[in-house]
């Protein structure tokens, strides 16, 4: 029984790290998205003349 205690939480703090990343990634991304977004929008519209 203490084997499958120390499984479980070893499951669930590698499920809470894993969670914890992925919102890092997801939350990473978006704010890079939206800074490309806003510097996209500061310069201005560039045309190809040919």
């Amino acid at each position: 029984m203490g084997f499958l205690a120390v499984l479980l939480k070893y499951l669930v703090e590698m499920a809470v790290l894993a969670a914890i990343a992925g919102l890092g990634i997801f939350f990473g991304i978006r704010l890079r998205k939206n800074k490309d977004a806003k510097l996209a929008a500061e310069q201005p519209a560039e045309t190809t003349e040919e």
